[in-house]
């Protein structure tokens, strides 16, 4: 009888190990959920519940489900700092570990682990791999007019300001190799929320990692309270306009000229 294989050491095969790195702040209603159906999706990744000190208990529920599995593990955090610090430590825990590729999802059951394999498949031949609403195949379900214009407008901004070949920068389902993360400047990253999905966009873009976009399916959140908020818009655009700005100071600094659809491209 041949004994099935760890998982835990295999991983994804053509990737390796991956962590699968959910941020949290106040998901007690979600964080169980979540961690189940990746599990059930995806078997053989681990997962890094990254928890803001959550004043509803998520960390402590998280604290359960890794007692009783160890794929699953917590870091606990001394505060809400922020979606972005959240993942940049979720990035340093598993580039201290050894980790091949590291997964980025939200808690609230907008990202289906049901599409983690398409991504993780993909990243077989991409540095970069991002779960895209914007693509051809993708859907988004249960959002208003008014969510589908601001993410779309969004997202066309930032590919022309920014010159990236990219349909949804502000998308947060993503896997990163860990050879993408060693190539970005990960210590320059300052932004939070849709910001730092882009700025981690146009860093990859600009170190020359290969991008590729998987079609998902996007859903509203049906448990607790969404984080999104007028701010978290006003940063992305005002980090997004001052960004193209630079870009564009620094190619004219270095006597390069940009091309006939108003892009720059870098050597």
């Amino acid at each position: 009888m041949v004994e099935a294989a760890d998982t835990r050491t295999v991983g994804h095969p053509g990737v390796g190990r991956v962590l699968v790195v959910i941020p949290t702040y106040n998901e007690a209603d979600n964080v169980s959920r979540i961690v189940a159906r990746v599990r059930e999706a995806a078997p053989a990744v681990e997962i890094l519940v990254a928890d803001d000190n959550s004043p509803d208990g998520t960390g402590a529920i998280a604290d359960a489900l890794a007692r009783t599995d160890p794929q699953v593990h917590v870091l606990h955090r001394e505060g809400k700092e922020g979606l972005g610090a959240a993942y940049l430590a979720g990035f340093a825990w598993a580039r201290r570990r050894g980790y091949d590729a590291v997964v980025e999802m939200d808690a609230d059951g907008s990202h289906a682990p049901e599409d983690l394999p398409a991504l993780l498949d993909a990243a077989r031949d991409a540095d970069v791999v991002i779960g895209s609403r914007w693509t051809c195949g993708a859907q988004v379900l249960n959002w208003p007019l008014r969510r589908l214009l601001l993410s779309r407008c969004g997202n066309l901004y930032a590919r022309l300001a920014l010159g990236m070949p990219v349909a949804d920068a502000t998308g947060g389902y993503r896997v990163y190799r860990s050879t993408a993360l060693a190539a970005i400047d990960l210590e320059s990253v300052s932004s939070q929320g849709y910001a730092f999905q882009v700025e981690l966009s146009r860093l990859a873009h600009r170190a020359g990692v290969r991008i590729v976009e998987v079609p998902i399916t996007f859903a509203e959140r049906e448990h607790g309270d969404s984080k999104m908020s007028p701010l978290i818009v006003a940063e992305a655009l005002w980090r997004i306009t001052g960004w193209a700005l630079q870009d564009r100071r620094t190619a004219v600094r270095r006597g390069l000229h940009g091309t006939a659809d108003g892009q720059v491209r870098w050597p």
